[in-house]
């Protein structure tokens, strides 16, 4: 039987990432006192500390959710093998993940240049395609370890580039680009 969510520390949770979003959008992450959190989440300190033990224990919950997010997203990437499909499906999600989470990646990375959402997504996708490179065991005498980083780097940078300037270039534009560029198998 699953065990019963309580609505109301759902509910203050979310409050509380929404205010710490809020300020990162205005402030840098150091900057930020548990009082500055509860006053835009109109809550009582005492109410915080129920929940977290400072901010940085916020702060982690946040960036543990978003990561876990992440891979489940990266998990509907079919098992295509073709690796040009593959990688260019991969980018697609990425895309699409900071797309829908637009606000949070932008207080985090752009405002704050934060390096543990950095960090973050970093593992998350390095963890993902270190999986893909195991399983074609077809390397052209290429460490694993090396193709890994070359994808790697393409996909976070191409990714956080667009989001810094989606005015830019669509996200269509980018995968269009990224599918001349990425050669058919490793």
């Amino acid at each position: 039987m699953k065990e019963k969510k309580d609505l109301r520390i759902i509910k203050t949770r979310k409050n509380l990432y929404e205010s710490l979003l809020y300020l990162l959008k205005e402030k840098t992450f150091e900057e930020i006192k548990v009082s500055d959190i509860c006053e835009k989440a109109l809550i009582n300190r005492s109410t915080f500390y129920a929940h977290y033990n400072d901010k940085y224990e916020l702060f982690a919950d946040l960036i543990s959710t978003l990561k876990t997010s992440l891979s489940e997203e990266l998990t509907t990437n079919p098992h295509i093998s073709n690796s040009k499909e593959y990688y260019l499906e991969m980018l697609k999600i990425f895309l699409n993940h900071v797309d829908s989470k637009r606000e949070i990646y932008s207080a985090i990375i752009i405002h704050n240049k934060n390096s543990v959402i950095m960090d973050m997504v970093y593992d998350t996708l390095n963890e993902e395609i270190k999986k893909r490179i195991e399983q074609e065991k077809n390397h052209k005498n290429v460490p694993s370890d090396i193709i890994a980083k070359f994808y790697l780097g393409a996909v976070f940078n191409v990714g956080t580039e667009w989001l810094r300037n989606s005015n830019h270039y669509t996200k269509q534009e980018i995968l269009e680009y990224l599918e001349k560029l990425i050669p058919k198998n490793i």
